[in-house]
C-alpha cells in the first residue's frame, strides 16, 4: 500500500511539473519572436512526453496488478522461497536456482500467460529489471489475447 501512495505522490508532482512546464512553454510562444516560438514549441513538446511516459507506467503497473490478483485468486502466484543475506537483500545463488525453474517452466508453456508473469518476477528477483519487464508485458498480452513479439 505504502508504495501506491508513493507512486500516486510522486505522479501528482509530476503532473504539477507539467503543468508548470507547459506555461512556461506557452509564455515563450505569445512572445511572437522566431526564437521564442520555437523554444516554446520545443518546451511544449516535453509535458506531452512526460504524460504519455507517465501513462504507459500506469497502465503497466495497473494490468501487472489484475494479473497478480487474478494468479492469486487462482492460487498460482509464485511463493517466496528466496534465501536472503542478513541484511535482508535476496541471495543471488537462490535467485539464479529459481530462475532457471521459471525459465523451464516457460520453455515447457511458452503460449501461458501464468509462466510468463512467474518468470518475470523470477528476473525482478534477480534485478534484472529491463527482462522482468518484458516478461510482463508478454504475459499481460497473453492474457489479453494480443499478438506477442518474438
Amino acid at each position: 500500500m505504502r508504495a501506491k501512495i508513493v507512486y500516486c505522490a510522486l505522479a501528482a508532482v509530476l503532473v504539477v511539473y507539467f503543468v508548470l512546464v507547459g506555461s512556461r512553454g506557452v509564455m515563450l510562444v505569445e512572445q511572437g519572436t522566431a526564437i521564442t516560438v520555437a523554444f516554446g514549441l520545443a518546451v511544449l513538446v516535453l509535458p506531452f512526453i512526460g504524460a504519455w511516459f507517465l501513462y504507459q507506467t500506469t497502465k503497466f503497473a495497473r494490468d501487472a496488478n489484475r494479473l497478480a490478483r487474478e494468479l492469486e485468486a487462482e492460487g498460482g502466484l509464485p511463493v517466496d522461497e528466496l534465501a536472503r543475506t542478513p541484511g535482508g537483500r535476496i541471495d543471488r545463488d537462490s535467485a539464479d536456482e529459481v530462475f532457471a525453474r521459471r525459465r523451464a517452466e516457460t520453455e515447457r508453456a511458452p503460449e501461458d500467460w501464468r509462466s510468463w508473469f512467474r518468470l518475470a518476477v523470477a528476473y525482478h528477483d534477480a534485478r534484472d529489471t529491463p527482462r522482468a519487464r518484458k516478461a510482463m508485458q508478454r504475459a499481460i498480452a497473453l492474457h489479453d489475447g494480443r499478438p506477442v513479439r518474438a
